[in-house]
């Protein structure tokens, strides 16, 4: 069963105000048909940070790499 975007929104919000771990919450709202993997997905979800400098970097583009079209 797909999620909807209301229940991840409840999940994270459950579990960052009342700090519910995943089977707690799972044993609170047995009604919504949530599968224990995927409430750890959601509710456990770290938010991701970007290095400067990491990543590929950009294209140099200078005159000397133009090819001559002789």
């Amino acid at each position: 069963m797909k999620m909807s975007q209301e229940d991840v929104i409840l999940i994270k919000n459950i579990y960052l105000s009342k700090q519910y771990g995943a089977r707690r919450l799972l044993s609170e709202l047995p009604g919504r048909g949530w599968k224990l993997g995927s409430i750890r997905q959601f509710a456990e979800q770290k938010p991701i940070v970007r290095q400067p400098g990491s990543g590929r970097p950009r294209l140099s583009r200078s005159s000397d790499l133009v090819l001559n079209q002789d």
